[in-house]
């Protein structure tokens, strides 16, 4: 059975993201290939999408790489994703359905319990949830995936620490899902923006050491495979 493309894609990126591909390092096709047991032709695919999500670079006689971001284009993410998460609530607010509310009451809920328990290993993963549900109750296809395609690089290039009060942080949560159930566009807008601005304080941009030769990038993903 043929794997798909976009699957071949999505455990490439998984694994950038995760630091397990260096920047700078090389992708080859074969050992892509070999690494998640698929053909030469997904990879190459997988590889055309990454280099325009701005994950690879092309470089002359070296081939495909992992891209080296400057810190002003990190920078640029933040600020990017600071105008188009309150725009995701203000559409939310006009266009989510039903199951988009239960689903972002239910994580709001988790997230409000696990906060006050001090239960911070479940808090990451759950805001990731509340955001990615908020972004899809806007009913734009294209601003989701602009939004997830942040998300991913954001991770890619900052390390972020825990909330100092995550009890206040769900406690936004639960006011920006509020103003989105009542409708309240420019509320829902507001909300966001300031949660989006005050969250940022907590990214620290992550400086990863150089490898030294793009082969032990691959080699050394193979190893930990």
């Amino acid at each position: 059975m043929r794997i798909p493309a976009h699957s071949v894609c999505t455990a490439i990126r998984d694994d950038i993201v995760s630091g397990v591909f260096e920047r700078g390092g090389r992708l080859t096709e074969e050992q892509l290939a070999r690494r998640y047991g698929v053909s030469r032709v997904p990879v190459r695919e997988a590889l055309r999408t990454l280099e325009s999500e701005g994950f690879v670079t092309t470089r002359r006689h070296a081939g495909a790489c992992v891209a080296e971001p400057t810190e002003q284009e990190a920078a640029d993410l933040l600020e990017v994703r600071m105008l188009l998460e309150p725009l995701g609530a203000a559409r939310a607010a006009r266009r989510r359905t039903e199951a988009h509310l239960k689903v972002l009451r239910g994580l709001v809920r988790l997230g409000q319990e696990r906060a006050r328990r001090g239960q911070g290993e479940d808090l990451r993963s759950l805001g990731g949830w509340f955001h990615e549900t908020l972004a899809q109750a806007s009913g734009s296809p294209g601003l989701t995936a602009l939004l997830t395609q942040l998300r991913h690089k954001i991770a890619w290039m900052y390390a972020v620490d825990q909330p100092a009060k995550p009890v206040e942080s769900w406690a936004e949560h639960g006011a920006i899902v509020d103003a989105v159930a009542r409708g309240d566009v420019e509320r829902a807008r507001a909300l966001t923006a300031l949660h989006a601005e005050r969250a940022t304080t907590a990214y620290r941009l992550r400086r990863p050491e150089r490898v030294r030769t793009s082969q032990q990038a691959v080699n050394t993903a193979s190893v930990r495979n």
